[in-house]
């Protein structure tokens, strides 16, 4: 069966991610501790007991996130459950490329906390949000932030979630105008989300060249053989891309995972195995591929049954 391994991305946090899994399993152990040896941030600490304020900071919850989604990986590998592709959103690219053996555990670490803090430091001065659209076309959405746009409001598309569902960034104001205006052009429901930074829009220009001078102290490897899917345009690397610059604009273009779930489909993946907490990517997988075979493995039970029906 062609199963894609899944890992999520911010916003999917919660105080108490991966403890049982920490506690009954040694690998998973390993990797925590790796974790907090390797960035000198109290990764267990702040995973399993908080507190939410803690977790909530950018700098905190993108490592504690690829963390747990690493630990979790470890004990499926060492069970002998494998994916044929890998794909994840936002900082789950790295856990990702770190399974595709692009990253090494130490470099995606090491480049992961350097990202979070970039991105939740070098933020520009004014106050932002973001909204979810849901049950509107894209087209329709870009066309709404384009006429904001025109005010002289910032507002973008910034994930592409799947088809019935993008998330749109920009300014306070812009996205309490776009609201409205997305309701009337047809929108199911629109919901402001608890993610305040203009992550993946130019916005964040000054956190992508700071973070791309990291980038240029790691050495990428040529891959594993698993086909590793990217957000920049929901295509697979390939073997002369150059990851540094692929990496970099990652922080300032908009996620494509609608157009990774339709890849997954053409090459007939039927089982997704979600890796790490909550469920949103396995939700979005839902909307557009209803026939799946879905799990998600954020706790030690969901982990066990999945062993135990392998």
């Amino acid at each position: 069966m062609k199963t894609a391994f899944l890992f999520p991305g911010q916003g999917a946090q919660t105080v108490g991610m991966g403890k049982d899994i920490y506690e009954k399993y040694e690998e998973a152990r390993e990797i925590y501790n790796k974790a907090e040896e390797i960035t000198g941030v109290k990764v267990k600490e702040i995973c399993f007991n908080g507190p939410e304020e803690e977790l909530m900071k950018t700098e905190n919850t993108q490592i504690a996130i690829l963390t747990t989604s690493l630990a979790i990986l470890k004990v499926l590998e060492n069970k002998g459950i494998k994916a044929d592709i890998a794909v994840g959103l936002s900082l789950g690219e790295y856990a990702a490329l770190i399974y595709g053996g692009y990253i090494t555990l130490e470099d995606g670490l090491r480049l992961i906390q350097k990202r979070g803090y970039y991105m939740g430091n070098f933020l520009p001065k004014e106050e932002y949000a973001m909204a979810a659209v849901i049950g509107l076309d894209c087209k329709k959405i870009e066309e709404v932030c384009n006429a904001i746009k025109a005010q002289g409001k910032f507002i973008v598309p910034a994930n592409y979630n799947c088809n019935v569902q993008t998330a749109v960034s920009g300014t306070s104001d812009a996205i309490d105008m776009a609201i409205e205006k997305l309701k009337e052009a047809g929108a199911r429901k629109v919901v402001k989300l608890k993610t305040s930074g203009p992550f993946h829009t130019e916005k964040l220009e000054k956190a992508k060249e700071l973070y791309k001078k990291e980038l240029e102290k790691v050495e990428f490897q040529k891959g594993n053989g698993v086909k590793v899917i990217k957000n920049l345009d929901g295509e697979f690397y390939t073997e002369n891309e150059d990851l540094k610059e692929i990496l970099a604009n990652h922080i300032v273009s908009p996620v494509r995972f609608d157009k990774a779930i339709e890849l997954m489909k053409q090459e007939k993946v039927e089982r997704f195995i979600e890796i790490g907490p909550g469920k949103t990517l396995t939700g979005f997988i839902k909307k557009d591929y209803p026939e799946a075979e879905l799990y998600n493995i954020n706790n030690l039970e969901n982990l066990e049954n999945l062993i135990k029906n392998n």
